[in-house]
Parts: C-alpha cells; structure tokens; sequence
C-alpha cells in the first residue's frame, strides 16, 4: 500500500477508534509516517463532560481519564498499525493539548537506531536550543536528535534527561504524580523558547507535545509547524 494510502486508513481507523471510546470523535486526525515513526495530529476533540470538567478547573481529572482509555486502546492501535506496515512498533507515547483540544500519539518502531536522520536547515541551532531548555528543567540530555517529518512536522528525541531527585521519585511509585508535573512545567519553558525554534525553523509552531518513557530515560516532543 502506498505511503499517502496508508496514513489515510490510519487516520480514518484511529478518528472512528477514538469516536466510539470517547463518545465524540476529533474534527481531523493527521497520519504522517516517516520510519521510524508514525505520528498522529488530532484536532478538536473534547467531549461536552470533558469540557465541563475544564471549566470547573478539573483538567488533571481530564488527564487521568484518557490515561486510562489510551492503556486500554494501545494494544488495539498498535497491533493494526504493526498489521497495515509489517513493521514492529516497541514504543509508544501520547500527549493532549486540551487548551487547544488537540491531542498527538507517537508510534516508533523497533528499528529506530541509530539516529542517522537527514538533515535540515537549522538542524544543529534546533537541538542546541532543546540542550538548552532542558538546562532550565533539570540538565543536558546526553543525547539529543531531531527530525523533520515534513514541512509541518517535527520530532526531537533527547536521552539521558532524568536527575537522581526524579529517579528517586519514580522508585517510590510517583510517576504520574511526576509526568503531571514534568509535562506542564516542560510546556512552559518551550513557549519561553518558542520565538527562537520560530526563527530556526522558518516556521510558525503552532501547536507543542512532549511525553517520556521513564524506563528509557528517553523524551520525545513534537511539534506541529506552519511554514513561512
């Protein structure tokens, strides 16, 4: 199956998967499949009790609850892209801007090493910027790589991100306690950084999401671009 064929049956499976778990379905689902990854945009999509509960000032109940419906729906998601691709996804990571009611999910698959990703304008001054910011949150990744899916897509991969005070947190059984905490204080500091990946990147970023595997000590953040 063609490339553009695939991500459309992957956006219409992942907007009718989503409609009939959620109750409402998204205004538009984006699939962008460039190996090692499958990245998914969803736009305008929060149900009328999830709206509710945000403007009570309840988004960490909002939160916890699609926790929870995408551990229940991961294995399905995978399991048809893994069918559709013939390739073996190992990780998985989600994020929700629910200000803006949009969300992303971030499908990698099993060969994903080494990092040996094209370049692009900028390249360097992007992941120099990412060294940066994550100095302000906690200290330099030892690894840090970017990709730019398409015009309108970017990935950034950082290993080797996690202080030993966050380490200790997530032995004690705080981890979502953590994300919660990592997530909105990471989002602050990116628009802080925002003019500058602007500027690099010749773009308009108009839309931000970041999630971590804490087993990997590895974080992905993937934005969502409007070119010049």
């Amino acid at each position: 199956m063609e490339v553009a064929m695939l991500e459309k049956e992957i956006s219409g499976y992942i907007g009718k998967l989503l409609r009939e778990n959620f109750g409402r379905g998204p205004g538009n689902v984006f699939c962008t499949i460039s190996k090692p990854f499958v990245s998914i945009y969803i736009t305008n999509f929060l149900s009328p009790m999830e709206n509710t509960l945000l403007t009570n000032q309840q988004s960490v109940y909002v939160q916890k609850t699609r926790d929870l419906m995408m551990d229940t729906l991961e294995e399905e998601i995978k399991s048809y892209i893994e069918l559709n691709t013939k390739d073996k996804i190992k990780e998985f990571y989600y994020d929700w801007n629910l200000d803006e009611k949009s969300g992303m999910l971030l499908f990698i698959f099993e060969k994903d090493q080494p990092y040996n990703f094209d370049s692009y304008d900028n390249k360097n001054l992007v992941e120099q910027e990412t060294i940066e910011l994550s100095m302000e949150i906690q200290k330099a990744p030892e690894e840090t790589h970017s990709k730019l899916l398409n015009e309108r897509t970017l990935i950034i991969v950082r290993h080797g991100i996690l202080i030993s005070l966050e380490k200790e947190f997530i032995q004690l059984g705080f981890q979502e306690t953590l994300m919660i905490a990592k997530r909105k204080l990471e989002k602050k500091v990116i628009t802080q950084h925002q003019s500058s990946y602007e500027r690099y990147l010749n773009a308009k970023v108009t839309d931000y999401f970041v999630d971590w595997n804490f087993d990997k000590d590895k974080s992905y953040t993937l934005f969502i671009l409007k070119p010049d």
